[in-house]
């Protein structure tokens, strides 16, 4: 990734919600859930690239209007939630950015080759055995 992962953090919108889950009353009262929208469209820290691959492979969780949305519920403070949408945001971006490795095809080694022609060989001798004899 080419770009600094702190300038997306600064791009996103951060919303507080009233979380369900553990907390009893405190759950109600507050809002601890954070909902991060990070627009890949308008981002200016992503070149046109960066974008193109992102939506070819973030398509599904990418709105029509360009919006990625994580939500964070898991711990009882807002600023625990936010910390965790932000790391989800930029592991989500980064696995998305990082190039995947070509496959190299692997070729048998020599040993295995034999190991696979002695096997065939065992297999031949015994259905050679099992035929009545000519005569």
């Amino acid at each position: 990734m080419q770009t600094n992962p702190k300038n997306l953090l600064k791009e996103s919108v951060y919303k507080a919600l009233p979380s369900r889950g553990k907390g009893g009353q405190h759950v109600n009262k507050t809002a601890t859930k954070i909902e991060l929208s990070f627009d890949v469209l308008g981002s200016s820290f992503l070149n046109a690239e960066e974008k193109d691959i992102i939506f070819k492979k973030l398509g599904s969780k990418i709105s029509a209007e360009g919006i990625l949305r994580i939500v964070s519920s898991e711990q009882r403070s807002q600023f625990a939630n936010k910390k965790k949408a932000q790391e989800r945001l930029l592991a989500i971006i980064e696995k998305a950015l990082k190039p995947r490795r070509k496959r190299k095809a692997a070729t048998p080694s020599k040993e295995s080759k034999e190991k696979r022609l002695k096997g065939k060989k065992i297999i031949g001798e015994k259905k050679q055995s099992r035929k009545k004899p000519q005569l």
